[in-house]
Formats: C-alpha cells, sequence, structure tokens
C-alpha cells in the first residue's frame, strides 16, 4: 500500500504537476489501485478526475470512462493529451474509418484512457471489443445522470449494470458533483454499487459568492450586473426557454458584451462552433438554456447568472458550480419573482410525469424558493439541503448586507382574509392580480361583475404596492402559508393549515421588507465590490499579460482551449516566483515533467 502510495505522488508530480492530494483524492487514489469499487461525491473543481486518472495509470490495462456528452469527452482528452498520455474516444458522430482505426488502436495497447457514451454499452461489437481487453478500471463521470427523478437523466445509464456481471472483478468509480441523499440511494442501488466505499466531500464551494435579487427589470439588472462587476470576463447566463436565450444574449451583444446563445434548438454546428468559442477564448458569456451544462470544464469562468429562477436547488447548485472551477472568486447571480414561481408550476403541472414525480417536484421547487426569500445565510442553507452544517460564510448578499426585516403580520393577515372571504363567500379562487386589485380597492371589470367590491376586505391594501403585495406573496408561499394551484392558464392561491395560525392573530410573522416598486433597485442589491483576481503591480501585470498572449497563440496552435495550456493560477504563480530555470518551473503547481519539456524554454525566454 505504501508504494502504491508513493507511486501515486510521483504521478502526481510528474505527470499532473502537484505536490500534494487535496482533500480525501490519496485515501481515494489508494482505495481504487487496490481494486476496490468507489461512489465519489466531490464539488466542481475539486479535482474528481484525478481520483481515476491516477489509479488508471498505476493499473494495467485501458480505463474506461463513461461519460454523457462528446464535449465533455473532447475536453478530458485534450488534457490528458497535454499532459502526454493517450487517450481518445468511441461515439456516434465518429466515421466507420474513425471508429475502426481508434478500435484498433485500443486492441493494439496504445491506448491508457477510453472516453465513451453510456449507450455504447448497448453495442455488442464494442462488448466484445472490452472483452478482449485487460481493463484498468470503468469510471462512470456525471453518475447522477442514472437518477430517474434529476433533470439530466440518461436512459442508458440503466445499462451499465451489466459492468459487474460481465467484468465482476474490475473495479468500478461513479463520479458526480451533486447528489441528495436520495440520489445518492439511487446511483448505489441502479450501478449495483452496494459494496462500494462512499468519499463525501464538502459541498461548499467558497470561493463562490452568492446573491440573489428580486426582478424588476432583468435585462437591464443583468446588464449592470456584468458590467460593473465581471466586465470583459467568461459568464453563462441561463434562461428558462430557448426563445428567451436568444433575446438576451442579443441584447447583450447590442449593449457591447460578446454573447452568444445556445439551446437544442440551435443547429449542431451553430452549438458546436459557439461552445467552441466559449471554451477557447476570453470575455465571452454563453446565453444558454439548461442545454449548456455538463459539457463546460472551463476554469475560468467568472460568474454565473439566472435570469428565470431554477427548479431546484439540486439544478441550482449544479449550474452555479460552473462558475470558479479554478478555485478564484466568481459569483453566482440570480433574478427572481413570482412570475418565476408560476412559470415552474406550470411546467410541473404539464409534465409527463406521475403523481409522485410531480408531488416531488413540487417539493424541491418550494425548497428552491425558500431558498430565494432566506434571510440567513445563503450557504448555510445550500449545504443544509445537502446534509451539511456550516458556520455564516460572510461571502453571500445576505452576509454581507443583512436584509431589512418588518413585522408582516397585519399585512399577511390582509391578504389571507381576502382569500378566505373569496373561497367561503363566493367559492372562489384568484390570482395575484385580482386579489391585489381587491386590496387596492380598484373597480376593475371582474372586480364589478363579480360583485367583490362589496367584500369588507375591499381597499384594505392600499399602503402596499403591487410589487410589494407580490413580494409578500412569495414569501408566504416560501414559508407554507399559501398554496398555488394552476387552472388553465392561471395560478390562484388558497389557505393552508399553517395560515390558520396567522389568519387568527395567534402568532406573528417577521419578513423580509420588500421596498415599494417606485424605490426597488433597479440594478443590484448588492454594492459594487471589484475583487481583483489576482493582486499585480505594473510590471507583474505586464509580464501576465504578456504569458496570457503566448498561452493563447499556443492554444491555437494547437487546436485546444488555453486552459489546457496552462490555467490562470499556473500563470500568476509563474509571475510571482519568477522561475530561472526549468527546474524553478518544476516547483510550480500545474507544471509537470511533458510541460516542462514542451513549453520551459518558451516562457524562460519570455519572463528574460
Amino acid at each position: 500500500m505504501q508504494g502504491d502510495l508513493l507511486s501515486a505522488k510521483e504521478v502526481l508530480r510528474h505527470v499532473f504537476g502537484y505536490d500534494e492530494f487535496r482533500s480525501e483524492q490519496e485515501a481515494i487514489v489508494a482505495h481504487l489501485t487496490q481494486g476496490e469499487d468507489a461512489l465519489i461525491l466531490m464539488p466542481t473543481g475539486a479535482g474528481k478526475s484525478l481520483c481515476y486518472q491516477i489509479p488508471a495509470l498505476l493499473r494495467p490495462g485501458v480505463a474506461v470512462v463513461v461519460s454523457p456528452l462528446v464535449a465533455l469527452m473532447h475536453d478530458q482528452i485534450d488534457g490528458l493529451r497535454a499532459l502526454g498520455l493517450s487517450a481518445l474516444s468511441l461515439h456516434a458522430g465518429m466515421d466507420w474509418d474513425e471508429m475502426r482505426a481508434a478500435e484498433a488502436a485500443v486492441a493494439r495497447g496504445e491506448v491508457k484512457f477510453l472516453y465513451v457514451a453510456p449507450e455504447r454499452f448497448d453495442n455488442p461489437r464494442f462488448l466484445r471489443l472490452l472483452d478482449s481487453l485487460q481493463i484498468a478500471l470503468f469510471a462512470i463521470d456525471e453518475a447522477h445522470c442514472v437518477s430517474q427523478w434529476g433533470h439530466d437523466f440518461r436512459p442508458a445509464y440503466l445499462d451499465l449494470s451489466i459492468l459487474p456481471a460481465r467484468w465482476p472483478s474490475t473495479p468500478r468509480v461513479a463520479l458526480t458533483a451533486t447528489a441528495t441523499e436520495l440520489t445518492r440511494q439511487e446511483i448505489v442501488e441502479r450501478l449495483q454499487l452496494q459494496g462500494a466505499k462512499q468519499f463525501i466531500s464538502s459541498f461548499d464551494r467558497p470561493n463562490i459568492r452568492y446573491e440573489l435579487v428580486e426582478k424588476t427589470k432583468e435585462r437591464q439588472q443583468l446588464l449592470s450586473f456584468i458590467n460593473q462587476r465581471h466586465a470583459g470576463e467568461s459568464g453563462i447566463v441561463y434562461c428558462l426557454s430557448r426563445q428567451k436565450s436568444e433575446a438576451v444574449a442579443a441584447f447583450l451583444k447590442q449593449a457591447g458584451i460578446r454573447a452568444l446563445p445556445y439551446h437544442a434548438g440551435l443547429s449542431a454546428e451553430v452549438r458546436y462552433e459557439n461552445q467552441r468559442i466559449f471554451q477557447q477564448e476570453d470575455g465571452v458569456v454563453m446565453v444558454s438554456t439548461i442545454a449548456f451544462g455538463m459539457g463546460i470544464n472551463k476554469p475560468d469562468v467568472r460568474f454565473v447568472a439566472h435570469i428565470d429562477m431554477p427548479r431546484s436547488i439540486e439544478a441550482y447548485y449544479q449550474e452555479t458550480g460552473r462558475a470558479g472551477r479554478d478555485g478564484l472568486p466568481a459569483t453566482a447571480w440570480l433574478a427572481y419573482g413570482l412570475q418565476d414561481v408560476m412559470q415552474q408550476r406550470k411546467l410541473i403541472e404539464s409534465s409527463q410525469g406521475d403523481a409522485a414525480f410531480k408531488q416531488r417536484s413540487m417539493d424541491a421547487l418550494n425548497a428552491m424558493l425558500a431558498f430565494c426569500e432566506a434571510t440567513s445565510c445563503r450557504r448555510q442553507r445550500l449545504l443544509a439541503y445537502f446534509g451539511e452544517t456550516a458556520e455564516a460564510c460572510g461571502n453571500c448578499d445576505i452576509c454581507l448586507e443583512s436584509p431589512a426585516l418588518w413585522d408582516a403580520t397585519v399585512a399577511a393577515q390582509k391578504l389571507l382574509s381576502t382569500i378566505y372571504r373569496l373561497q367561503h363567500e363566493y367559492g372562489e379562487y384568484s390570482g395575484a392580480k385580482h386579489l391585489v386589485d381587491i386590496l387596492h380597492g380598484k373597480k376593475t371589470a371582474r372586480v364589478m361583475q363579480q360583485g367583490h367590491d362589496a367584500l369588507t376586505v375591499f381597499g384594505i391594501g392600499r399602503e402596499l404596492d403591487e410589487a410589494q403585495w407580490r413580494g409578500l406573496i412569495r414569501q408566504l408561499l416560501a414559508a407554507a402559508y399559501l398554496d398555488m394551484h394552476s387552472e388553465g392558464f392561471r395560478n390562484t392561491y388558497s389557505l393552508t393549515k399553517k395560515s390558520e395560525d396567522l389568519l387568527f392573530a395567534k402568532k406573528k410573522i417577521w419578513l423580509r421588507k420588500i421596498p415599494p416598486l417606485s424605490k426597488a433597485y433597479s440594478n443590484n442589491q448588492m454594492p459594487v465590490q471589484n475583487r481583483p483576481l489576482f493582486d499585480l503591480g505594473p510590471a507583474e501585470t505586464k509580464r501576465f499579460e504578456a504569458l496570457k498572449t503566448w498561452r493563447l497563440q499556443e492554444a491555437k496552435n494547437n487546436g485546444v482551449p488555453a486552459y489546457v495550456i496552462f490555467k490562470d493560477i499556473t500563470l500568476y504563480q509563474i509571475v510571482m516566483k519568477q522561475p530561472q530555470t526549468q527546474a524553478d518551473l518544476a516547483q510550480i503547481e500545474g507544471i509537470g515533467d511533458k510541460k516542462i519539456s514542451q513549453y520551459g524554454e518558451a516562457i524562460l525566454a519570455l519572463l528574460k
């Protein structure tokens, strides 16, 4: 075992350029190297890939890596080849000659890492190829795709149950960056990993700052956020619909930001080209539906923005996790409103799932809404969802600027009383607009037709404007004092059992204060806080920019993203440590033997 660990550390230093393992990496590497199965839950950017790559190098045979997307395969393969390792993929996009050449290389033992989609295991020709090989291990990446409750579900992942039956002595490792307890149980059950050791790291991403704002003018809010906080930096903007992602990308482009759309409705050629530009060039903002996701391994994404509320905390965590993979400061920014809740509930109601699926989806949405309406540390709530406890982080909008609270008891009673009287006196359920019209005493056509101006609550809520009433409705939904129902094209509200205590003055409720629309923050709730990634003086800045220019040219010459050559943090260390020799370069994190031999002389010459 000690010999394995020493070998593992030698591989870590000479191949990958790191002196020490992080977190549980060393224990995982030892476990897999000995031929044992494992389930690994580790946040994005924490080094999951190393956990199977090093054991694969220490064990005889080819490592077969199951990956859900061709883009993700290519990214991993580029990174391995840059380290001097042999890797290729087999996928449906290859022509017959490419496929035969790749299979022949694998059969000759010339490939150490073979990347395949899960659908490949339904192919008899591929299974016969594997039967003829010595296999070091099976690595099942993005293992949460096996969960039928998740939005990334891939039916072909269920076929991977063939692995222990057909190759019982070959170790298997399932890896994911996000999984609740239920999803984790499903991974274990469906991949038959009951005997596997589970390595569960903290879900915390301390370098990410979580910020949420209430929607007023979402596009202007987004534009201000980017210009004030992340001008010229790479980012991802998530939208609920294809049409919206196109429109927002056009809006940002017109405002001078290099923005590109991405969604399933675009042609494969356009999607590929937009993703290539985003991966290989600096300062590009991708505006996308959730179709743009798991294939993203770009380490210098400085922000992820949502202008529509995600459907669950798990989806939110996964999507925001694409920011700051390099460990440097990044922002997760979300603009949300009552309309978001309505849209998501309609999508759930109209989905093809059974009653249990819909209820679970509703529960997940309610948890997301409660996260949005929180008055205490965002990170604590986020981690609590995954079963972790944490101290207040000091790096979210609430910790940095505590929200003002107010006694909302009377206002809540007025709203609940209006819903109660409509139901009991008229047998009706109403939506937010009609409820606000009654509270404001507006004699609209519907109010007059229904005779709702005769209600005793008519006109008793003029002290709050429409935005404040909508905010109150949203907060009462989040706190389970209200329930929402979809009726055709509108949503209506009803009381819950919990609301009785509040309605009949048995308890008080304090909520986050919502400013009137006339005074609402037009841009962001957070003050502008530009956080420089690196503290560089003029001379160091000049060297850093020169290294980035050189790196970009090398990346273009090799047809790979710039971060495959070197990450920003590695360039920063080069600038600060001023290496004079190749031996000095070997002491810098992220520079292994292959990169020293390939780029060492050029870097030293550039520094001189």
